[in-house]
């Protein structure tokens, strides 16, 4: 059915038909609207909304539903989120799917309410303490904040780890037609979780490992699954990229901008193409190298002092010379600001 729908309304329209029946959440501007839609929503089908007392609560709630086995998420924006960065560690190092919203604001601290892309390093880079891994996805549309939140529900449970949604707030907040049918549920089966049934009284989910050598043990297999997620689960978008002499790079509201940019780039002449990574982590490094192999030059944008752009250099590692542009505060750029942007670092021809 295809209807006008927000972005954060649309994670839990997507959340219900993978099949999660349970969220513990905290409302926090601007990803309140998920809370809001859950708390509507989850009932109707069954499921269990928890409002709890803080986001260390809500995290903490998410670790003994998934150990039940229940296809569970939370919701928060960059100050909640870094409350839970304890709990996600602790839910990673006992190999629970869990899923988890970021509807990213302005910081740091409390910052403000309008639209950043500053909580790349937290999810990407792990935040909490110890070796592991988020699964990241990074949604551009209403349409992808759905659909990536069922992705994220499928990865969780193929990988036992948290997969995170990171969305600006600018996607969260923005209305778009949203198209959903209904689709079958086919969550797995979990002989691992504790549901108190005589066959898992027996079952133990814990990410304590009192021996050393125990302990690297389980860090090496993590890092195993961690190796295969890196060679199944890339995920990416390119747009004239064929023929392009400059590549921009950039992911969530940025790319939509700089879709716009090519489009008027190309116009004037110059040759542009974008880059824009679906998988935040694993990153879809290869596929770069491939895009940027016949460019002059790669500009990186973000709504932050740049973050990902550290992921580009290192994967491009010096092939191709990598500028960034960032905006912070909740200012997004303009197409316009972005052309001179190139014009400015000598990529316009004159």
């Amino acid at each position: 059915m295809r209807h006008l729908c927000k972005g954060n309304i649309a994670v839990m329209k997507g959340a219900i038909l993978a099949g999660c029946r349970a969220y513990y959440g905290y409302p926090i501007t601007p990803a309140s609207e998920i809370a809001e839609a859950a708390a509507l929503y989850l009932p109707q089908v069954g499921g269990t909304f928890v409002q709890a007392e803080s986001e260390v609560a809500a995290i903490n709630m998410v670790y003994g539903a998934a150990a039940a086995g229940m296809r569970v998420m939370t919701a928060s924006s960059g100050p909640g989120v870094s409350l839970m960065q304890e709990g996600m560690s602790y839910i990673a190092g006992a190999e629970l799917p869990c899923v988890i919203i970021d509807v990213v604001r302005g910081g740091p601290g409390l910052g403000n309410i309008a639209p950043e892309q500053s909580d790349y390093f937290a999810m990407v880079k792990g935040g909490g303490h110890g070796n592991y891994r988020n699964i990241v996805l990074a949604p551009a549309s209403v349409q992808e904040m759905a659909e990536l939140t069922i992705l994220a529900f499928e990865l969780a449970d193929k990988y036992r780890n948290p997969a995170v949604v990171l969305a600006d707030g600018a996607i969260g907040q923005m209305l778009e037609p949203l198209d959903l049918e209904y689709r079958e549920i086919a969550a797995p089966e979990k002989a691992w979780a504790v549901k108190g049934t005589p066959e898992t009284r027996k079952n133990l989910v814990t990410s304590i490992y009192l021996e050393s050598d125990d302990l690297e043990k389980h860090q090496r297999d993590m890092e195993a699954k961690y190796r295969q997620a890196e060679q199944a689960e890339i995920r990416h978008e390119v747009y004239q990229t064929d023929d392009a002499e400059v590549l921009l790079v950039g992911y969530g509201i940025t790319s939509r901008v700089l879709r716009s940019t090519v489009e008027v780039a190309r116009r004037d002449g110059l040759r542009a193409g974008l880059f824009r990574p679906i998988t935040l982590w694993p990153f879809p490094t290869q596929a770069l190298r491939t895009a940027a192999q016949r460019v002059r030059k790669v500009l990186v944008v973000e709504l932050s002092n740049g973050q990902m752009v550290e992921d580009v250099r290192v994967g491009l590692n010096g092939a191709v010379p990598v500028e960034f542009y960032g905006r912070g505060g909740g200012n997004v750029p303009s197409v316009e600001e972005i052309l001179a942007q190139l014009s400015v670092r000598g990529t316009v021809a004159a």
